[in-house]
């Protein structure tokens, strides 16, 4: 087996591996690519395609929406509901991906004339998704259709309640189904079971995409009939920032059409025209145009935490606002609100920690904690997962003995469809989602026998996934090759995220100039090159870790490859470049 650098165990344990190798066979006569070239290959791009992911644009990737199932006949609803007048509302999840896919058919369809409305449930007295009792109130209010957006795929019970009524409901969502369906007029999900095979290939869409797809598919059919013979069409493609911020906040991987979602979303996004997008990006303190990573770590967290900790229809609110004054009050709104989601986040990730200690080693670390606030539980159980290397479900425990839990998984581990079959054997209230994540309601007497059944069903998955654990490298710099030049320049292979994942780079050999921690156990370290350069690196909670641990103690005489995400740092008087450091291998 070849290693990178001949490293193959690293100060963290595991080997590091070139991205890509054999994935492009070396024929007599090959001549080297560029840099680009070579990055999109290393990520599965095929020959033939790679001018189309250079610079991917809708137009190359865009589906017929036809070719999802209900597509034609949600499309058909809706267009009747837009020449009637009809009251409509949006049932829409309280997360970025709800919010935002909220916001995009509340947009377009005032473009097309009406005035729908928005429901966004309350994560603690309502849970997820639609319930029955919500969608009967709503029809009674005078609804005469409700469009389910990011939820509804499993909401059995809730969708007859609501058929009863008369009321048209359309589910539009991404989660993985069950065999069966629920009751609805029209159901669009790319990932049911019953799907065609070209567009299953889209399962990977979030459910802002899918709703993009919806919105396109609804502007046909009005212009078949006629519809904008007196009227402009709307500019679809200027709803593509709240397609990109939804997808990336999503965690969807960045391949195929989200790519293009994504690139070309972040164009618009930076013309500010989305009043309530530039509030945000002003309360993120952000003074450039975003880049793909804010959209993950800046602005998705500030949506999420109206639904977490503050007022569930604030994204939706802030998304469609026309008022200035109204958007610069919600996303400071939304930016108290993200503090305080911080606060609780950090009580809870301790408290999850120590109970993590004493759990022992099963394969889905499965932690609970009475009056922890659900709000918080999907981003601790992101932390627990890159702490034990393994999937993780954190639950909050009521007082009623009713947990609700929400999990990552690793690559490789199907969480989802394990979350689904533990539920339709009858340890779960309720619960769903999809490969890398998952929600859940369980009563506490059960969660033992749960993490049991997960321990069966995955730790043969979760094994062969930690046996291929392996750093991947893109390219070997000398330090003086750590410069915002070669960052723009790798630039040109993103938009880079889920799926498509920022190139890693190596360099050295380094010797530790200066370290400390700073901040939440945040490792900060100055590395210096023997060809006389040097550059900041910072390794994110990771002082306690055996890596900061070694780099604390590093002697001056020692030197190390360090590897990691080249990132520009644009605190100072002039951008700079900086390594966002993930591990590291002593060289002598």
């Amino acid at each position: 087996m070849t290693f990178a650098l001949n490293i193959a165990r690293s100060i963290t344990g595991q080997p590091w591996k070139w991205r890509g190798e054999g994935a492009d066979a070396r024929e007599p006569g090959y001549l080297p690519d560029d840099l680009v070239t070579q990055l999109l290959l290393a990520r599965g791009c095929p020959r033939d395609a790679l001018e189309a992911h250079r610079n991917p644009t809708i137009r190359a990737f865009m589906p017929d929406p036809s070719l999802f199932r209900d597509m034609d006949a949600a499309a058909d609803r809706l267009a009747d509901a837009v020449q009637r007048g009809e009251d409509v509302r949006i049932f829409g999840d309280y997360d970025v991906d709800g919010a935002t896919s909220a916001a995009l058919l509340i947009r377009l369809l005032r473009d097309l004339g009406l005035a729908a409305r928005p429901y966004i449930p309350d994560r603690l007295m309502e849970g997820y998704g639609p319930s029955g009792e919500a969608l009967v109130r709503l029809a009674g209010e005078g609804a005469t259709l409700i469009v389910t957006v990011d939820c509804g795929a499993q909401a059995f019970e809730a969708l007859a309640m609501a058929r009863e009524t008369g009321v048209d409901v359309v589910v539009v969502d991404h989660h993985k189904c069950s065999a069966a369906l629920p009751l609805a007029l029209a159901l669009v999900n790319p990932n049911r079971l019953d799907e065609g095979d070209e567009a299953a290939t889209h399962g990977h869409l979030a459910a802002v995409g899918v709703a993009f797809l919806l919105g396109a598919a609804l502007v046909r059919v009005l212009r078949g009939r006629g519809w904008f013979a007196t009227r402009a069409e709307p500019a679809l493609m200027e709803l593509l920032d709240i397609v990109a911020l939804g997808t990336v906040a999503d965690v969807a991987q960045l391949k195929g059409l989200n790519r293009a979602f994504v690139a070309q979303g972040l164009k618009v996004m930076a013309r500010r025209r989305n009043i309530g997008l530039a509030a945000l990006i002003d309360a993120s303190r952000l003074t450039r145009a975003p880049l793909c990573h804010d959209l993950g770590f800046a602005l998705g967290p500030r949506i999420n935490a109206g639904g977490r900790v503050g007022q569930a229809d604030l994204g939706v609110r802030l998304l469609t606002t026309e008022d200035p004054a109204e958007a610069a009050r919600i996303a400071e709104q939304l930016n108290q609100y993200n503090e305080e989601r911080r606060a609780i986040e950090s009580t809870v990730q301790e408290q999850a920690e120590a109970l993590l200690a004493a759990q022992g080693n099963r394969a889905v670390a499965v932690i609970a904690g009475q009056g922890w606030h659900p709000g918080v539980i999907g981003i601790v159980a992101g932390r627990i997962k890159e702490k034990a290397g393994r999937p993780a479900i954190v639950i909050a425990l009521d007082e009623e003995g009713v947990g609700k839990g929400s999990g990552r998984s690793i690559s490789g581990v199907d969480l989802g469809a394990a979350v689904m079959a533990a539920k339709d054997s009858g340890l779960l209230v309720a619960g769903g989602g999809h490969a890398m994540a998952a929600g859940l309601t369980v009563a506490a007497d059960r969660v033992d026998a749960l993490a049991d059944f997960l321990d069966d069903r995955l730790s043969a998955a979760v094994a062969r996934a930690r046996d291929d654990r392996a750093l991947l490298i893109d390219a070997v710099l000398a330090p003086a090759g750590v410069n915002p030049d070669f960052i723009a320049a790798i630039e040109a292979g993103g938009p880079y995220g889920a799926g498509w994942p920022a190139p890693r780079i190596a360099a050295g050999p380094m010797r530790v100039i200066k370290a400390d921690i700073v901040g939440n156990g945040h490792l900060r370290a100055i590395m210096g090159g023997e060809d006389g350069r040097s550059f900041k690196t910072i390794a994110f909670r990771q002082a306690e870790t055996d890596l900061g641990q070694a780099i604390l103690g590093a002697p001056r005489d020692r030197r190390l490859w360090v590897a990691g995400r080249a990132k520009i740092d644009d605190w100072g008087s002039r951008p700079a470049a900086e390594l966002h450091l993930e591990d590291a291998a002593w060289a002598d």
